[in-house]
């Protein structure tokens, strides 16, 4: 017994130590992570995480533009593979929509058509679009403005927001998901989120090569909300939520309640039919019920790949499957809306995992959700 004491004292000593030498070193951030995480029952990120995250509000508008149910809706049974798929990874939500008009939508237990889950990196696309409406508001001159303009720690460079938009900013991020010393992990958990980012250097020539980097749509939603002069959940429910008739709030993560900085590379809680107004605002080069909410020229940029054997544009991805013009906006569970302009159809897919194999840049269970929409659309 006194052994199993003394282990006791050893074993809460050291957890002592090892949390004072976190607050010392500024590895703090790696505790909340263990609370959100591992104390819920989880070993990574999950798309219900939002009550344990400080959030802002995307405030909807008076007015809801409920989505047309198409003359077939639901009455075609979704594929072995479909149901297969969805079972494997987790799906809680999928959508395909045919000529602006909902064909078949499907929720799994516990979830349904109103359930908030976390968006993870389809908020990049939702940032990016921020861009083309505050250059279209004049805030920002253009995507050749320099990131130093609003920025002094970034004035000795030459990236700019469109550097930022299409993942070519040259900064010093390593992207990873799994450490919790990674710096992706301090932004996801970290109190000071905007301390982390103007840390960041250039090291790296800018515009020149596509490199994934959540710090890059992080640096450019500062840059926003600075030429704005507004929260970004403020400019997003002014430009889109409410213009595209959202019928549900959705939220923001912020670093903490007191900085209150959106995490613009990830993390707006909404659900399945207001994530899809995207894939159609950028389907309709912009207009939404005859009204140009975003130019049409950003549009058309955005959704084309800005470098040659990319799969990226300025905010979204970009696929040639089935030799279609896709682009799509994806998060890292396997969210995604995913739109193809030749045929009218948008796909939405939330859930909890993704393929881990990969083909072109791309999860398989991507293509999947794409053949098996197809299949049931008698495309």
């Amino acid at each position: 017994m006194k052994i199993i004491k003394k282990l006791l004292k050893w074993i809460i000593g050291i957890v002592g130590v090892l949390i004072i030498a976190a607050y010392i070193f500024d590895y703090d951030y790696i505790l909340k992570g263990v609370r959100v995480v591992y104390f819920t029952g989880h070993v990574t990120a999950f798309i219900d995480d939002y009550p344990y995250f400080e959030n802002d509000t995307i405030k909807k508008g008076n007015h809801t533009d409920v989505w047309a149910k198409h003359k077939n809706y639901n009455t075609i049974n979704p594929t072995t593979r479909l149901t297969e798929t969805n079972d494997e990874f987790g799906t809680v939500a999928y959508m395909i929509i045919k000529n602006d008009s909902i064909f078949y939508e499907w929720y799994a237990d516990g979830y349904s058509v109103d359930s908030k889950t976390n968006s993870f990196s389809m908020a990049k696309s939702i940032t990016s679009s921020l861009l083309g409406k505050a250059i279209m508001d004049g805030y920002i001159k253009s995507l050749d403005q320099p990131v130093g303009d609003f920025y002094p720690e970034f004035k000795d460079t030459k990236t700019t927001v469109g550097d930022l938009s299409s993942m070519s900013s040259g900064l010093d991020w390593m992207e990873h998901y799994t450490s919790p010393f990674s710096i992706t992990a301090r932004a996801n958990y970290d109190d000071d989120l905007a301390e982390t980012i103007l840390n960041q250097k250039v090291i790296k020539t800018p515009g020149k090569e596509f490199e994934y980097l959540s710090g890059s749509t992080q640096l450019l939603g500062m840059v926003i909300e600075k030429a704005a002069q507004t929260k970004l959940s403020d400019y997003l429910s002014e430009s889109f939520w409410q213009p595209l008739g959202a019928k549900s709030d959705a939220l923001w993560q912020l670093d903490d309640d007191e900085n209150q900085l959106a995490k613009a590379f990830c993390c707006i809680s909404s659900n399945a039919r207001d994530f899809a107004r995207f894939g159609k605002l950028y389907k309709n080069h912009g207009k939404w019920n005859g009204r140009q909410i975003l130019d049409s020229s950003f549009v058309a940029k955005a959704t084309t790949n800005r470098f040659e054997g990319q799969p990226y544009g300025y905010g979204f991805w970009i696929s040639d499957y089935m030799d279609k013009h896709i682009f799509l906006m994806r998060g890292i569970l396997g969210q995604y809306v995913i739109t193809i302009p030749e045929d009218d159809v948008i796909i939405v897919r939330l859930g909890h995992h993704r393929s881990a194999e990969m083909i072109d840049s791309f999860p398989i269970d991507y293509y999947i959700y794409i053949d098996e929409a197809y299949e049931m659309l008698g495309l």
